[in-house]
């Protein structure tokens, strides 16, 4: 794990079009991302709490949202989208990991532009609003959705399934609506067998699983006091294992930089839970693991393997993951000479 800035940011996504698909932990994922794309800051609260508003760090507020009724039904929908000469971010809102909401977006995908990377997870709601015995309904819509996955998109692109994030003995939330409150304390228990069949079956359809739950196991201090979400610096390291694995994915060597001590103390010193803004105006990023790899280049340098060729994945390189083995064919074009200046989203 690394510390990872905006430059090396937006090399690494240079002319990539990447979904994210989910709930409100999700759209901070997006938003993260977003932000990281145009400069070293974090998230504020404000922006963490916002939901459905028409422009966030340069996005625009596409469906749903304040442009239709707010609400914390299981219809509600947002899509939002970040679009620069050569980075396009799109987010759909999903309640549900198969539905006829979630058909279309598929359908989206099958018929116009194919996302080179997409990230996604849908659980908690799944798990609590629609049935009280959810086990086989969630594992089923699961099979669904992989399978119209993998008939949609190309074989190059790398979907990424998160595992949802640990939940607290005692939740509160838009999706708890208080005719299921009485889950509340069960309910992160459910999310721990929902993670074993997600995980599983996503491995067993040869796309990637990033182990949230596993790797915040012991970071709850991060977690917001809803006991749901969580706050900007865990979202910066859910992003910075994101574009680890999608530098390895795609045979892309994502150098590491120097950590001051002033990093180091505000990484572990600060209790964002008690502020509004975090490091409003700073420019540094903190550590949150280190690597000490042999293979770690000079800062800011990236070097590129070929992306035919690619090494064999080793276990160490990344605890928190399952991946698939086979080898991924991957177009970088930004290691080539294009005659467009642009890529025409």
């Amino acid at each position: 794990m690394m510390s990872v800035n905006q430059q090396q940011t937006s090399k690494l996504l240079h002319n990539k079009f990447v979904v994210v698909l989910g709930d409100s932990i999700q759209r901070s994922v997006y938003k993260d991302l977003v932000l990281l794309l145009q400069k070293d800051k974090y998230l504020s609260l404000r922006q963490l709490k916002s939901k459905g508003e028409m422009s966030f760090e340069q996005d625009c507020l596409v469906e749903g949202g304040c442009l239709s009724q707010m609400t914390n039904g299981t219809e509600y929908r947002e899509v939002r989208q970040f679009q620069s000469d050569h980075h396009l971010v799109r987010f759909y809102f999903v309640t549900r990991v198969f539905s006829r909401y979630m058909e279309s977006i598929i359908e989206d995908f099958r018929h116009g532009l194919k996302p080179d990377v997409v990230i996604v997870n849908s659980c908690v709601w799944d798990i609590s609003r629609y049935n009280s015995c959810w086990l086989e309904d969630y594992k089923e819509n699961l099979r669904k959705f992989f399978d119209a996955l993998s008939e949609s998109l190309p074989e190059e692109t790398l979907v990424i399934w998160n595992l949802t994030m640990p939940l607290g003995q005692k939740i509160k939330g838009g999706f708890l609506v208080p005719e299921i409150e009485h889950k509340a304390p069960q309910l992160r228990y459910d999310v721990v067998e929902a993670n074993f069949f997600g995980g599983t079956l996503a491995d067993a359809y040869e796309k990637d699983v990033l182990d949230l739950h596993f790797q915040f196991r012991f970071s709850l201090q991060h977690r917001m006091k809803d006991g749901v979400h969580w706050n900007a610096i865990a979202h910066r390291r859910i992003t910075c294992l994101l574009l680890q694995h999608l530098a390895q994915a795609w045979g892309v060597i994502l150098p590491s930089r120097p950590i001051t001590v002033e990093e180091e103390r505000h990484s572990t010193a600060v209790n964002y839970n008690d502020v509004e803004e975090f490091f409003r105006n700073s420019q540094s990023l903190p550590r949150f693991l280190s690597d000490n790899r042999p293979w770690q280049q000079s800062y800011l340098c990236f070097h590129y393997r070929h992306p035919h060729h690619l090494e064999p994945y080793r276990e160490d390189h990344h605890h928190y993951v399952m991946r698939n083995r086979h080898t991924r064919h991957h177009y970088a074009p930004y290691t080539h000479h294009r005659s467009k200046a642009r890529r025409d989203y």
